[in-house]
């Protein structure tokens, strides 16, 4: 059965409402995926979607419909994003809000997009607080069928060496493809989602199994000689080799 939902959330970061505005707007890759909205309200915004508000640096919101081809579970989705400065300007209040209409399961789809949104925003601070305006290689995959039970996404976390207890904050050196160490900040974690930290790059690890999706990997490298294909191709065999 159909029903509304909405998902509201509000933050203020260290970045100006203009580093804000690109990074919504022009600079997903570095926080999220690759999408670039044509700059004007009725203009194109990727996926289907429309733009409905295009008033920089203050106000960008999104509308799209009949997305069942796209995502069987969603009719209607809108996404809306408000900014103020704070601070003189040096800093910035955002509220974003989420909403639409799921056509089934609607406790399990609201409770996996409640817990993505938390983890794009918080990642979109680490983005606006440490690498903004970089130019990014931007790489994303998805493990094997074995990673879709229940219990997939624990092996994550013990593929990188990461100790029980560990906690938000905490500087590791974290196992990565061939068995390379990388110095990092374990900045997200929960049983959902792992954020790593590097001074080069955003690592998030996605427990979707928990929704009866693969588990899931992106890359956004800031590094000057970044390659996305090899980052995709070190990381697809590193998450395969978890479940083979």
């Amino acid at each position: 059965m159909s029903e509304e939902f909405e998902i509201a959330r509000e933050f203020e970061v260290d970045a100006e409402p203009q580093q804000v505005w690109d990074a919504i707007t022009t600079g997903t890759a570095g926080w999220q995926w690759p999408s670039e909205p044509e700059p004007r309200e009725g203009g194109s915004a990727g996926m289907g979607h429309t733009v409905t508000a295009w008033d920089p640096p203050h106000h960008f919101a999104v509308r799209a419909e009949n997305l069942q081809e796209i995502i069987p579970t969603l009719a209607l989705n809108q996404l809306d994003h408000t900014i103020e400065p704070r601070d003189g300007g040096r800093r910035a209040w955002v509220r974003y809000v989420h909403s639409g209409i799921f056509t089934d399961n609607w406790d399990d789809q609201y409770d996996g997009a409640s817990k993505h949104t938390d983890f794009y925003l918080h990642t979109l601070r680490e983005y606006l607080t440490h690498f903004a305006s970089r130019p990014v290689a931007f790489s994303t995959l998805d493990g094997p069928d074995a990673s879709t039970a229940p219990d997939a996404f624990a092996a994550v976390g013990r593929a990188l060496g990461l100790a029980a207890g560990t906690a938000e904050g905490t500087g590791v050196q974290a196992r990565g493809p061939a068995g390379q160490l990388l110095d990092a900040v374990v900045d997200f974690l929960n049983p959902y989602f792992i954020g790593l930290r590097t001074d080069e790059a955003l690592i998030r690890f996605f427990g979707r199994n928990h929704w009866g999706a693969p588990v899931g990997i992106s890359v956004h490298n800031f590094a000057p000689d970044a390659d996305a294909k090899a980052d995709e191709t070190a990381w697809q065999a590193w998450l395969d080799g978890i479940y083979a």
